[in-house]
């Protein structure tokens, strides 16, 4: 236990007015730390070398451009004395691996000012199993203020240099999601960690799906971290479109069932998300009716594991539009795979976040207990696109053109049938109700934003940059 701790409060500062310790990073053993390096990483100009105490033991301490290694002091021994041999292992931690770095102080309840100083509190993002990252702390404790304060300094000199780092977000917060629990789990679990690192906030409510689909694991503290981190995800996104009126950007939408289903969750919104969800489905999947429309699509790459259209596909010839027109239950257009709960290997689990196309996936008119089929396969191993009704195809861009002149009106399902002036066909974009009175067009736009949250290896320039959580 380093020294201080006992008897007061332990806070972590940049020094001014006393704060409390912060819990959200949890210590963890330093023999963690080695494994966290690659020995060409120790490697880099050494910028400061000193004595910090770390754990019960006095270490050397030396600082370089790349890495923090530290091994213990040995104390000097008699010649041929074999019990004074300890083991001596240099252990170590990227500088890259570091978030932020507080003075760390002791302040009794009834203290004013700063407390007396302990030393350096680092904190630490870890890399744990199935793609999970971790927060936790190493404290660097030496009693001397001109001491700490050089290396207090040089630490904040390197974290300035990740210039690749946020400095203030625009978080995007759900207050539906998790059991209505997000704004306890925001304020809990993610805006601790982000106060740590020092990034201004500006929080407002809307849905996102993206978190799932950029981790492979709804992982609360993973995504912050990686936020925290500046680790930067290029994503595909798309435009939706109408007479030439943009209706808004997304990254996947669904016309038919969803869309309808998504419109009757609308109308309960007094029921638990859960319920309105299976309320939705229930009472969409009692009143099963396909959508009479036309499809046309630009294909991008042939897809080994799609599908030909019943019968050959009408093409232009010179822009090589494809076209496909019948009954259909259910269309789908996906720019990313849309990991959920519901569907764990994904809605459309062949695309990929930034490969440049989207899936197209039609459902033809079948029988209510055949699809239903179809929707339980997404929740289980068995390929959910193994049906005759089912085709799906990789493309650039989808013109989805109702031939019906009369829309979706939702009285209809609570057994009225007076028609409304204007109906509208319901889409579900991103878990959005959008209503379209005529021919949407979905316009893929490859790469265009950089998502907070990804990796660092699909960094590439931006248009747009926002943050996921």
């Amino acid at each position: 236990m380093p020294r201080g701790r006992r008897g007061g409060r332990v806070s972590a500062l940049e020094g001014g007015p006393e704060e409390e310790a912060l819990p959200a990073a949890a210590a963890v053993p330093s023999a963690l730390w080695a494994s966290q390096l690659q020995p060409e990483a120790a490697a880099g100009q050494i910028l400061l070398r000193g004595i910090f105490e770390i754990g019960r033991s006095s270490c050397d301490v030396v600082l370089s451009e790349r890495a923090l290694r530290w091994w213990p002091i040995q104390p000097e021994r008699p010649a041929g004395d074999s019990k004074y041999d300890v083991k001596c292992q240099e252990e170590f931690i990227e500088v890259k691996d570091i978030f932020s770095v507080k003075l760390k102080r002791r302040c009794s309840a009834k203290q004013q000012g700063n407390g007396t100083l302990l030393g350096i509190t680092l904190f630490i993002c870890l890399k744990k199993e199935q793609n999970k990252l971790k927060d936790s702390t190493l404290d660097l404790i030496n009693l001397s203020e001109d001491h700490c304060d050089v290396w207090f300094k040089q630490f904040k000199k390197i974290l300035a240099g990740f210039s690749n780092r946020p400095k203030s977000l625009k978080v995007i917060l759900n207050p539906q999601s998790h059991k209505k629990e997000a704004t306890q789990v925001y304020s809990e679990k993610v805006e601790p960690l982000l106060r740590i690192a020092g990034i201004k906030t500006d929080v407002t409510s809307s849905t996102n799906i993206l978190a799932h689909s950029l981790h492979g694991i709804p992982h609360v503290v993973t995504a912050t971290l990686h936020i925290i981190m500046g680790h930067v995800q290029a994503v595909d996104v798309c435009t939706f479109s109408t007479t030439g009126k943009l209706l808004r950007f997304g990254f996947s939408a669904m016309f038919g069932f969803g869309g309808r289903t998504l419109a009757l969750a609308e109308k309960y919104r007094w029921m638990s998300p859960n319920q309105r969800r299976d309320f939705a489905v229930m009472k969409a999947l009692a009143r099963l009716k396909p959508e009479d429309c036309e499809i046309s699509f630009l294909p991008c790459i042939s897809s080994h594991d799609s599908k030909k259209a019943e019968g050959s596909p009408k093409s232009d010839g010179a822009n090589q539009w494809q076209t496909i027109q019948g009954q259909f239950l259910n269309v789908s257009i996906m720019a990313i795979p849309c990991l959920c709960s519901v569907a764990p290997r994904g809605l459309a689990p062949t695309t990929r976040l930034n490969n440049g196309s989207m899936a197209l996936i039609v459902a033809r008119n079948t029988s209510r207990p055949e699809f239903i089929k179809h929707l339980k396969r997404y929740a289980s191993v068995k390929n959910q696109f193994s049906f005759p009704f089912v085709e799906t195809y990789t493309v650039g861009e989808v013109k989805v053109r109702p031939r019906s002149n009369s829309g979706y009106n939702p009285e209809e399902e609570d057994g009225r049938h007076a028609a409304a002036p204007e109906e509208s066909f319901p889409w579900n974009v991103d878990g959005d109700l959008m209503e379209a009175w005529s021919e949407v067009q979905v316009k893929l736009h490859p790469r265009l934003i950089n998502l907070y949250g990804g990796s660092m290896e699909e960094m590439n320039d931006s248009k747009v940059t926002c943050n996921c959580l």
